[in-house]
């Protein structure tokens, strides 16, 4: 389905402009780009069928060619009416054929995304070109989100806070109901504050199912002290929230205070290191050791957290195996958790943009321990 949002623009040939300098860096002549989210990103796109074709030195554009089917000729003269379109069902080919007219030189081609399959169809269509393998620029480039980016990120943030404070003020949690009534009933009110679309399958787990990290809904009933631990998010322009909070029913137990309060501090102590120019691991080693130092880190069981964009999971990763450090105005997500087999779990979790000056919140459901009645 098009994206008819009437609100502004990013500004792609900003952004193509930026990959275009990534080509020079890695000494290719175009980029053959067929990912269809690394597509909208670079041109407003948004059909199910497209190839695009970037050029190193093309900074007038004028060979920057986008390829898509007769379905979406329209769309495609609305979303990115500054690039020339092809009609051509074989988009991905039809774009690799005009390359070998053009005698480009060396292609690169997103080895990440390309199967085998495809890689055939290219050399054979690909004459005189040199196909080159080449991983992740784009996603580079989305990593650092823009001012338009930002504000879709609030956007969808913020219909997924309203839809729980919706749940909660009209009892939606209370015992009796079902793992999957909670869920189902959330993401309907995420439509109804605001979401195109549900960012994942809800995750409601309670009682002894809390202690699994992503639990899926099932028919379990929600009991009286039961932990409830909801995972969730909406889109909102095609980009994601993702927000994790835990209740608990009725009246909270020492341990369960205890297991909370653990948890509470680790997402603090995560927050607080995101910096610019702080290594990815290490963001997670502060959260981790406030686990550790409670003899708990055996059950944090998954890393701190992970970029958030147009797709759910994005770069960087935030874990003890993460590679890289955080750049000013990357979008993460930090979501500790402590997971006691058939007992329950707590996870605590955020949607925040790295700023010099600190993080900036995007999730703003207080993290309090709340007891629902």
């Amino acid at each position: 389905m098009a994206d008819h949002d009437p609100g502004p623009r990013p500004d792609y040939a900003l952004r193509r402009s930026a990959l275009r300098d990534l080509l020079v860096e890695n000494r290719v002549d175009a980029l053959l780009v067929t990912d269809l989210i690394n597509i909208r990103y670079l041109t407003g796109f948004t059909g199910s069928n497209a190839a695009l074709l970037v050029y190193a030195w093309d900074t007038t554009e004028d060979r920057t060619v986008i390829c898509t089917d007769g379905r979406y000729r329209t769309q495609v003269a609305e979303q990115s009416p500054d690039l020339r379109a092809e009609i051509n069902r074989a988009s991905a080919r039809r774009v690799v054929e005009l390359a070998g007219e053009w005698q480009t030189g060396r292609v690169g081609f997103e080895s990440h995304i390309v199967t085998v399959e495809q890689h055939r169809a290219f050399l054979a269509q690909a004459t005189g070109l040199d196909l080159v393998p080449v991983s992740g620029l784009v996603e580079q480039l989305r990593m650092v989100k823009d001012a338009f980016e930002v504000q879709r990120l609030a956007a969808a943030c913020t219909a997924a806070d309203t839809a729980l404070a919706a749940l909660l003020e009209r009892g939606g949690l209370r015992p009796g109901r079902t793992e999957r009534q909670v869920a189902r009933e959330l993401e309907w009110l995420m439509f109804e504050h605001g979401a195109e679309a549900v960012a994942f399958e809800t995750i409601v787990a309670t009682g002894a199912n809390s202690a699994v990290p992503h639990h899926r809904p099932t028919g379990a009933e929600l009991a009286t002290g039961d932990f409830v631990k909801i995972d969730f998010g909406a889109v909102v322009g095609g980009y994601h929230s993702d927000m994790t909070r835990t209740f608990v029913l009725g009246r909270a137990s020492d341990w369960q205070r205890e297991i909370y309060d653990l948890v509470l501090r680790a997402q603090r102590a995560g927050r607080e290191a995101l910096a610019p120019g702080v290594a990815t691991k290490a963001v997670d080693a502060a959260s981790r050791a406030v686990i550790e130092a409670a003899g708990h880190g055996d059950l944090f069981v998954h890393g701190l957290g992970h970029g958030v964009g147009l797709q759910i999971h994005e770069a960087p990763g935030i874990a003890k195996t993460g590679t890289g450090t955080l750049l000013d105005g990357v979008a993460v997500t930090v979501e500790p958790g402590v997971y006691f087999p058939g007992r329950g779990g707590v996870r605590i979790e955020d949607t925040l943009v790295v700023r010099k000056g600190g993080p900036e919140l995007l999730t703003h459901t207080s993290k309090d321990l709340t007891v629902v009645d």
